[in-house]
């Protein structure tokens, strides 16, 4: 298996043609609260987002979730740990390459509940976290759209 990254050229034929898949992470402290970091990189940049990321190439699932949460969190979670929320569409006028190219992922959501809080996150894609309850995530003018859908039963697709 081969998780190589694409050059820049090539990345951008990608996101100009194709949607991404990406695993979204719903990470809850044992209070119920929901982990978001605010954004650094476009699409959605400077809104609190869940965590999360693309699927390589040649990546399993399994493989992608203990990657991206070790990217994300800080810590491994094995996907078996996780309960599967869902699958989400997120479209974005603009990409992590230019504003002239769209976005559109196609999102496997997972909630993870930790017994305890996670503590050194990384700042790789995020400036800052925060800790929210749903009902002031979904209240919040700077937490994305699709983010909250994740709280919010008329989004997503059935499985």
């Amino acid at each position: 298996m081969s998780n190589s990254y694409l050059t820049s050229d090539n990345f951008r034929l990608v996101v100009d043609s194709t949607p991404l898949i990406s695993i979204d992470l719903v990470v809850k402290d044992p209070d119920g609260s929901v982990l978001l970091g605010k954004r650094l990189n476009k699409p959605a940049k400077d809104y609190w987002f869940v965590p999360g990321g693309r699927v390589l190439k040649n990546e399993t699932l399994a493989d992608a979730f203990l990657r991206l949460t070790e990217a994300e969190l800080g810590i491994k979670v094995p996907i078996q740990s996780a309960r599967y929320l869902g699958l989400y569409e997120h479209f974005y006028d603009d990409s992590a390459l230019s504003d002239a190219v769209s976005t559109h992922y196609v999102v496997n959501a997972f909630v993870i509940e930790l017994s305890e809080s996670v503590s050194a996150l990384p700042v790789e894609q995020h400036s800052d976290y925060q800790w929210l309850s749903e009902t002031e995530l979904l209240g919040a003018d700077d937490v994305h759209i699709h983010s909250k859908w994740y709280f919010m039963n008329e989004k997503g697709y059935s499985v």
